[in-house]
């Protein structure tokens, strides 16, 4: 992709569950931006802390203060996503105190600035807002005083309408992500998604990656709105997805309840990356550049919040590092006194 394309833009996992990973990346994101494809940016960081009651997806372990969490994503400009997507949701969980503690915290915009490498945003970020898409190509010198103070926005991602409704209400400066533990693989359920106002994003099935024929014919709007996930490892004719999302709801909520068994043929395996880019729904780099960014596709998401912090970074490796330079990236961080990458 040449410089005067279209921005790619990730959401990467563990805001809290890897924070220490984060500290030590992006440093090296700003400080050796040349390390790094020039076509793609961090759209957000996404993740929810340990014992987190509206949590969902994953169990969250994040063990990380908020206050940290916070302060780094604010250094950076960049947007932080809180990972609120349990389905199981009722009235009387809407008052627990610690996510509405969260929710006041996050919901103040992250300030940001031109001064490049104050802040690791060069010309093509996004500004103001990751929902209001608004995109600046070449913003000139003569427009830089009038941008300098825009704001990054911080998000939700959430399956349950009733928090939706309820965090609209009592916290209105985030934006919303209707999230992939809504397990939607018809298409015509996705587009009526798409067409949701409330959500600024939608992470479809994997299983939709490839139904490239449809998803062509989504308009320009839709397209800005559609947030793929890359590199999922679930077995790709799993029948039992929203079970298991829906287990770790109910594990939230402090429930009594058996694990879920995983269905898949090679569960005894565990995430592996190598597995990952065999999924027929995997969408790699050479995918995004000459496939769903010609198409109008900028949204793409990183799953791993599960995982460990090496796999993380070879994830950040992978989609954003230039090859020359993953050696350099992978030894800056393997030697950070401050992460136990295993």
């Amino acid at each position: 992709m040449s410089k005067n394309d279209k921005t790619i833009y990730y959401h990467l996992p563990g805001l809290f569950e890897f924070y220490d990973l984060y500290h030590a990346f992006l440093p090296l994101f700003r400080e050796h931006r040349d390390y790094f494809y020039d076509w793609c940016e961090i759209g957000s960081i996404y993740g929810a802390p340990q014992e987190c009651l509206w949590g969902g997806g994953r169990v969250g372990f994040g063990e990380e203060r908020p206050e940290n969490v916070l302060s780094l994503m604010n250094e950076y400009g960049i947007s932080s996503r809180l990972t609120f997507s349990n389905s199981l949701l009722e009235e009387k969980h809407l008052l627990d105190k610690n996510c509405n503690r969260l929710c006041e915290m996050f919901e103040q915009p992250v300030a940001v600035n031109y001064e490049g490498e104050k802040n690791g945003i060069d010309n093509k970020q996004i500004i103001n807002s990751v929902t209001e898409k608004i995109r600046v190509e070449k913003i000139g010198v003569e427009k830089r005083e009038a941008e300098e103070n825009r704001t990054v926005r911080n998000g939700i991602i959430l399956h349950s309408d009733l928090l939706l409704e309820y965090i609209k209400k009592k916290y209105p400066g985030y934006y919303f992500v209707s999230s992939t533990t809504k397990v939607m693989t018809d298409f015509d359920e996705f587009e009526k998604e798409l067409n949701r106002e409330e959500f600024s994003f939608v992470v479809p099935d994997f299983r939709l990656n490839k139904d490239l024929n449809k998803l062509s014919k989504l308009s320009d709007h839709q397209k800005q709105k559609v947030e793929f996930l890359c590199n999922e490892c679930c077995w790709f004719e799993c029948n039992a997805r929203k079970q298991c999302y829906e287990n770790v709801s109910k594990k939230n909520l402090d429930w009594d309840c058996e694990d879920h068994i995983c269905v898949s043929p090679t569960a005894s395996r565990g995430y592996r990356f190598s597995d990952a880019m065999n999924n027929p729904g995997f969408i790699g780099i050479e995918d995004i550049q000459n496939i769903y960014a010609p198409e109008g596709f900028m949204n793409f998401k990183i799953e791993g919040r599960s995982l460990g912090s090496a796999m993380i970074l070879e994830f950040l490796l992978y989609y954003m590092t230039k090859p020359e330079h993953q050696l350099k990236v992978r030894e800056e961080i393997y030697l950070s006194s401050s992460l136990d990458l295993f």
